[in-house]
């Protein structure tokens, strides 16, 4: 396997340089897993200053291995792990982070996801499939006698907003206002972030708490059937959620429950026009529907990298790690494992290997994939059925932040 110009691999050390930032990267990393897959599957990055793993095998074991965890100030002081104080030009964000689901452990992870699970169950979710569609068909509605669109923004952007706005108990006029607080928010997990990017997250952080809390005090005042009403009024062994862990929890839903699949619709689209395949035979049934999307989420992941504390001395693939030390795991470099998917980097919707690790797994599994995968299996079909011969009008314009990889654009026409 050929090792781009741009990366520098050192298997005897298992080092590896590699600018995050650089386009060539972002533009295309699934050159760079292949690379790293034959070279170099566990290694060190260089400018990262940190321990990666893109073998499936070792990415699974990971997230299911309770040595590791998202924290680790439960366990030992940040003056003990030698670790910086927080930073108080970012305490709105940290403060909104502080009971993230995915920040979590047990016991408190488990009390909050008891709470919120319910609402995410494959009876409940499904019951939002008529939803789905007749938004998916209205946004299209909108744009299909003009012949050309771009797509996020007036259909990729709005459907998971809408859908989990709704979900939560949010106004899904809000849906403007939760897309620009939410793209401040998660430029916190690029790298390289700057000073900037910092003080756009920590206003954002601090608008958007502000409005949740205007909406926890009217359900507290009036109840309704929707899920923040549930996380109020909803008690787990004699205990009810505190105001900032309702504003965490909130904030992370509406965050996570649209972001990804946003990127996924548009990497979905564009995988699918890509691969030559014809829409008609992808989605010719539920079955061959549900084969397409999931190997359009093995392929082309929204989400790359997710991070573990070591809790306790543990070693993976001959790596050494003490309490404290961090390990990142690249999920879309594990479903590129060429031990588990032959010839990984082609598209192939009939495959019958392993399951993508897109979602995560262990206590950390994404407690939205259900919704969605509810979302793709519904909108993919109804889009390529309502625009029929549909084509890239120029080249997909793609983010620059590495953590989520998506599409800032994508325009289209038919």
């Amino acid at each position: 396997m050929m090792i781009p110009p741009f990366l520098k691999i050192d298997p005897a050390t298992r080092h590896v340089s590699l600018d995050g930032r650089d386009p060539a990267f972002y533009g295309n990393p699934n050159a760079v897993y292949a690379a790293l897959h034959a070279h170099c599957p566990t290694f060190y990055w260089e400018e990262q200053k940190q321990w990666f793993v893109t073998n499936y095998d070792h990415v699974n074991g990971l997230l299911r291995d309770r040595r590791f965890g998202r924290q680790i100030l439960h366990i030992a002081s940040r003056e003990k792990l030698g670790l910086p104080e927080p930073e108080p030009h970012i305490a709105a964000f940290d403060l909104a982070e502080r009971y993230s689901l995915l920040e979590l452990e047990p016991p408190e992870h488990t009390r909050l996801r008891t709470l919120v699970n319910r609402a995410f169950v494959s009876r409940h979710v499904e019951r939002m499939k008529p939803e789905i569609e007749e938004l998916a068909n209205r946004l299209i509605d909108s744009f299909a006698d003009r012949g050309e669109v771009e797509l996020l923004s007036a259909f990729a952007d709005v459907i998971p907003v809408t859908m989990i706005a709704r979900m939560i108990g949010i106004p899904e006029e809000m849906g403007p206002q939760l897309l620009k607080w939410s793209h401040a928010y998660v430029r916190m997990y690029m790298f390289g972030r700057t000073r900037a990017d910092e003080d756009a997250a920590e206003q954002a952080a601090r608008e958007f708490s502000d409005y949740v809390k205007t909406v926890i005090a009217e359900r507290r005042a009036e109840p309704r059937n929707d899920l923040l009403t549930h996380m109020i009024h909803t008690e787990h062994k004699g205990q009810y959620l505190t105001e900032d862990e309702l504003v965490s929890t909130a904030i992370v839903l509406l965050n996570a429950g649209h972001e990804a699949t946003v990127h996924q619709i548009g990497n979905s689209v564009r995988v699918i026009l890509d691969s030559g395949y014809d829409p008609a035979e992808l989605f010719r049934d539920e079955a061959a529907t549900e084969r397409t999307v999931e190997e359009s989420l093995r392929i082309c992941a929204p989400v790359h990298i997710f991070q573990r504390w070591a809790l306790e001395h543990a070693e993976i693939d001959g790596v050494e790690f003490k309490r404290g030390d961090k390990v990142s795991m690249i999920l879309a470099a594990a479903n590129l494992d060429p031990a588990k998917f032959r010839d990984p980097l082609t598209f192939k919707p009939d495959r019958n290997e392993a399951p993508n690790l897109s979602f995560g797994a262990g206590i950390h599994f994404c407690i939205g994939a259900q919704l969605a995968r509810l979302e793709l299996n519904v909108v993919l079909p109804i889009l390529f059925e309502r625009l029929p011969g549909l084509k890239l009008m120029r080249p997909p314009v793609v983010k620059d932040v590495y953590h989520f990889h998506g599409l800032d654009r994508l325009d289209l026409a038919w």
